[in-house]
């Protein structure tokens, strides 16, 4: 049998997207070259402090994005892939889509922070369709930056709103990119994917013991 990490209870969480995104940025490596997936990965623009070195790529044409526009700083012309409004810091430089894919494609990215519909225990990602019958696909460049950054973290809940793992031994919604997936964090926990398994870093508000109830696939220790 797996040996489980028994963790006490960390008294905080389930976490909300804005604090999921507080880990994430938290984790990001100085002057690392980063893309935010659409949705709750753009929120971790918002939480990089202004000396991290981190450049923010974009699909849609721009690099060295910055947090989310408020107010009077808000330009409709200039958003995230997600049409929200950026702000622009000193730097930032704008070019065509096809370029943009190019840097995507081509290894330049250190890291990509993506959602997910399901995420395998070695490392498989699905995150553009349901294969619902009346679900919109919405692959966007999910599938470039899964095979293209050097590193994939994804942001997502643990469970859907039925409860069902989203953490799971095999994904059985259309895949994105095979082995992809480096780390994920979620609501309840962090997880690192490795070539020996599921790891387990830190918990919020649960224990290992309660994941490993709740989850259907061996949860390994984390490394001393």
């Amino acid at each position: 049998m797996t040996p489980i990490l028994r963790t006490a209870d960390s008294g905080r969480g389930p976490l909300g997207k804005s604090e999921m995104a507080a880990l994430v940025a938290r984790d990001i490596p100085y002057g690392a070259f980063v893309n935010l997936g659409i949705g709750q990965p753009t929120l971790v623009a918002d939480h990089l402090p202004a000396d991290s070195g981190v450049v923010l790529h974009t699909e849609n044409g721009m690099l060295n994005m910055g947090p989310a526009a408020q107010g009077e700083e808000i330009d409709l012309d200039l958003t995230n892939a997600g049409k929200v409004p950026v702000t622009e810091p000193p730097g930032a430089a704008y070019f065509h889509h096809a370029d943009s894919f190019a840097m995507m494609r081509g290894g330049h990215l250190d890291i990509c922070v993506l959602g997910a519909f399901q995420v395998a225990g070695s490392g498989d990602l699905a995150n553009w369709h349901t294969g619902a019958p009346d679900a919109i696909p919405a692959v966007g460049g999910a599938m470039d930056l899964a095979i293209g950054a050097k590193k994939v973290f994804v942001m997502m809940t643990l469970f859907t709103k039925d409860g069902a793992p989203k953490l799971v031994p095999r994904c059985t919604y259309p895949l994105t990119g095979l082995g992809c997936v480096d780390r994920v964090y979620t609501d309840l926990a962090v997880f690192d994917i490795t070539p020996a398994g599921v790891t387990v870093r830190e918990t919020f508000g649960v224990t290992v013991d309660d994941l490993a109830g709740r989850l259907e696939l061996p949860l390994l220790p984390s490394p001393a």
